[in-house]
């Protein structure tokens, strides 16, 4: 049986690279379950999102690691084992996604797929016409390699979120979405700056160098 050695090598060097990434290192270190905390808060602090006392809808949230930096957001005095908060939770976090989702304190879960109707329904239900401060999302379709397949899909799931974004946020309130450079993302600014008066682009330092991985904050919606 012949063994590819190439891909056993490359799967060695990714390995290899990720044990030894800073962010994984400090992601252990601060009880974080992935290092894409690191993502959203640096996004936080560039554009000062996050506040206790706020409801947050954190979209395509497993494995949890952006919940878990809400949730100290909103009890930021407060810590238990492994650094996680804990107590009183200052703010309201909804967090929805196809997989399962092991629980955080405070954190409430919508188990679904965010294209499926009933699964929005669950989630609007919860919300019981209040509106939202920030929807955070970081879902992205299944690659399938082919670039106009996933760019299409990829759109599909930012033109959902800014639908949700749209009929959920405060007028003042922000929705910061993960997509990729490469085709349809020149149309996904667009669809932003259609629906936001004021729209950042952010490539976090914790966000691998070597990936096409982007995120577009779009900040107050524009009147219809």
């Amino acid at each position: 049986m012949k063994v590819d050695t190439k891909s056993k090598k490359l799967n060695k060097a990714w390995l290899n690279n990720h044990v030894n990434d800073t962010y994984v290192k400090l992601a252990q270190k601060e009880g974080y379950r992935s290092r894409a905390a690191y993502k959203l808060k640096e996004i936080d602090e560039e554009f000062q999102l996050i506040r206790p006392g706020q409801w947050v809808v954190d979209l395509g949230a497993c494995p949890g690691a952006w919940s878990q930096y809400l949730r100290r957001r909103f009890a930021p005095k407060e810590a238990g084992a492994g650094g996680a908060a804990v107590g009183e939770l200052n703010g309201r976090i909804i967090a929805l996604d196809l997989l399962d989702f092991e629980p955080i304190e405070g954190v409430e879960f919508v188990q679904g797929d965010f294209r499926e109707d009933d699964v929005l329904a669950r989630l609007e239900s919860m919300l019981d016409g209040r509106k939202v401060d920030v929807v955070v999302s970081d879902m992205a379709p299944n690659l399938s390699g082919i670039e106009s397949t996933d760019a299409a899909r990829m759109e599909h799931l930012i033109e959902l979120a800014l639908e949700f974004s749209q009929q959920h946020l405060k007028p003042e309130g922000a929705l910061v979405a993960k997509v990729f450079h490469g085709s349809g993302y020149d149309q996904l600014v667009h669809a932003f700056r259609a629906k936001f008066r004021r729209v950042k682009t952010a490539k976090p330092k914790a966000s691998r160098e070597r990936s096409s991985e982007n995120f577009l904050v779009g900040i107050g919606l524009k009147t219809r």
